[in-house]
């Protein structure tokens, strides 16, 4: 019997026990279950029913205006307004190369250095040929010379002879001599006559082998002028002030003439070929200026100039080939870069952006972009109220309201509200670019 009286003491506790941990559990339930903030639904922090209001910040997406929709964009290629090739002139081995890609160089600076031992050679014999052909001029005036003296000589005999057949003459007429004497007087005077002629002659000739030699030693002079310019060509100097943008020989190689070692290029002008349609030819005019990106420098907008536009037109694709220069006085722009041109919009600047950024105020009728305060990671957002133009492919137009490089929230969990604090998510910090209008 008192075993019997224990059991029951036993079993009414354990009873006893478990109601008071059940009505604990529910008890503690409905506690928890009360709102923290104490208020009603309806109110404000409250949603109706008796939920409440998340308490993180919205995630967002964010991005910045990079490009504005200046018209049709043609693209092309930078590259150097003036190029030249520097080319061996002569054969010869490279002895030296001192300049390589990039390096910049002043007019007249010496590039390489080839071997000059055969043209020096050459210039040499040339040299020593024309002393010959000048000794050869220099004997013939010593000739002239004496075939002169032998003219005055012969004149001065011819004036005998005269004088002495005259007096024979008369006297023979007299009667005081003999006329065979007269008679060989008078051959005498032929004589000398014809003597005097053969020397004149020999002068002349003496005078035109002068003449002729004058000729060849003019004649190797040119040979000797050529030869030294051709011992010049062995170093090679830089035609311009400007970059080395290839190198396309190395020190030891064998060089002939006409093959390119260096090619440089003038960079602080710089071209872009681009081809627009034959319908957008009117668009252009030289002179006139343009605006030409490169993707290099996606927030730089440089000016460019059409110098040049083609008086002849692709007959199969329609497409005229214009020039646009651009001046790069700092060199920074490389040849060889990617580059776009679009004709300039005279009125105000126009971007485009996703639609999705006009979508996250609680008034969808409201035009507003939300854009961050600050560069945090959680920081809060200001609306900017913006004039909207066309829509396009997921794409809005925004004439005002927005500048170029402004951040601007793309994408969010939740509605947004002027001073909302938000978190930047991780594929925040990117721009977004639209499509040239």
């Amino acid at each position: 019997m008192l075993y019997n009286r224990k059991s029951i003491v036993v079993f009414w506790l354990l009873c006893s026990g478990l109601v008071f941990s059940l009505t604990g559990c529910q008890w503690e339930q409905q506690s928890n279950a009360q709102p923290q903030s104490g208020g009603p639904a309806g109110q404000s922090g409250g949603k109706p029913g008796g939920g409440e209001r998340p308490q993180s910040p919205p995630v967002v997406d964010m991005a910045q205006v990079t490009v504005t929709s200046d018209g049709t964009s043609y693209t092309g290629t930078t590259q150097s307004q003036r190029t030249v090739s520097v080319r061996s002139r002569v054969e010869g081995q490279l002895l030296s190369l001192g300049v390589d890609v990039g390096d910049r160089v002043e007019q007249g600076q010496v590039l390489a250095q080839l071997d000059g031992n055969l043209l020096q050679t050459a210039v040499n014999q040339a040299q020593a040929e024309l002393a010959a052909r000048r000794f050869e001029v220099e004997q013939a005036k010593a000739q002239v010379s004496e075939a002169q003296a032998q003219v005055a000589a012969a004149r001065v005999a011819l004036q005998q002879a005269q004088v002495d057949a005259d007096r024979f003459a008369q006297l023979s007429a007299e009667g005081a001599l003999a006329t065979q004497e007269a008679d060989l007087a008078q051959t005498t005077l032929q004589t000398a006559q014809q003597s005097l002629k053969s020397a004149q002659e020999q002068v002349k000739t003496r005078q035109k082998a002068i003449a002729s030699l004058s000729q060849r030693v003019q004649a190797q002079s040119a040979i000797v002028t050529q030869a030294k310019q051709r011992l010049t060509y062995t170093t090679l100097t830089a035609p311009l002030t400007g970059t080395v943008l290839s190198r396309l020989a190395e020190a030891g190689d064998l060089m002939q003439p006409g093959e390119t070692i260096v090619e440089m290029g003038d960079l602080q002008t710089l071209e872009v070929a681009i081809q627009i349609s034959d319908r957008d030819l009117t668009q252009f005019r030289l002179g006139q200026r343009l605006n030409v990106r490169l993707d290099a420098f996606p927030n730089e907008v440089l000016e460019g100039t059409v110098t040049e536009i083609s008086p002849i037109a692709d007959t199969a694709a329609r497409l005229v080939p214009v020039e646009v220069t651009i001046a790069n006085p700092a060199q920074k722009i490389s040849s060889g870069l990617l580059a776009r041109v679009s004709v300039r919009d005279q009125t105000a600047p126009r971007f485009k952006i996703p639609e999705s950024a006009l979508n996250l105020a609680q008034n969808p009728g409201q035009a507003v972009v939300f854009v961050p305060t600050s560069d945090e990671a959680e920081t809060t957002v200001e609306a900017r109220p913006v004039e909207i133009g066309q829509r396009e492919n997921g794409q809005v137009e925004i004439l005002s309201g927005l500048e170029r490089g402004q951040t601007f929230i793309v994408n969010s969990d939740r509605p947004l509200q002027a001073g909302d604090k938000v978190r930047r998510s991780f594929l925040s910090g990117g721009s977004t670019r639209g499509s040239g209008g």
